[in-house]
């Protein structure tokens, strides 16, 4: 894993004065890096039935189909508002600076099928608790929560503590 931290550039004061921003577009870039981050991932889950790979915009994006198709599941996104043509259904959640929302289509999941979250990062584990609560009114069943990497300090896992969490780089 040293490998994959190396091509991870920290920016600091992005967005906002005292964040350090986990910048994954050197390690996109590097094909072994992005072949090895999908390949862990996928690795991990490999033996669980998994219908669906949803992932949350928008770094989520890059991650989840590419996992969704190593499976070889279905992908289906989480978007911020405005941003899907059907119908959909959503979730309002706080963060630490105020609130958000997330929108899915709802016909994305059906009932029973076995889905699998990807996202890039875990912080507070505020965003993928709104996506794993918008894909269980949908009537999904979560069989676990993927993140290229994971800030251990910031204590997400305590938020998601009911899914099995897999982090391929931890901080």
């Amino acid at each position: 894993m040293e490998y994959l931290k190396n091509l991870i550039r920290d920016v600091p004061h992005f967005p906002k004065e005292g964040i350090v921003f986990k910048d994954i577009t050197p390690l996109l870039q590097d094909a072994k890096g992005l072949r090895d981050s999908i390949e862990g991932i996928t690795n991990h889950f490999r033996t669980k039935k998994i219908d669906i790979v949803v992932g949350a915009e928008a770094r989520g994006f890059i991650l989840a189909p590419a996992v969704a198709f190593s499976i070889g599941a279905g992908f289906v996104p989480i978007r911020k508002p405005g941003k899907l043509p059907y119908e959909k259904a959503s979730m309002t959640y706080s963060l630490e600076y105020g609130t958000d929302t997330l929108e899915i289509h709802k016909d994305g999941i059906k009932k029973g099928q076995h889905v699998l979250m990807v996202d890039d990062l875990l912080a507070t584990g505020g965003t993928m608790n709104a996506c794993c609560k918008l894909v269980e009114s949908l009537g999904g069943n979560i069989v676990g929560c993927a993140f290229l990497i994971e800030l251990g300090f910031l204590n997400g896992k305590d938020l998601l503590g009911k899914y099995d969490l897999f982090s391929l780089i931890k901080y």
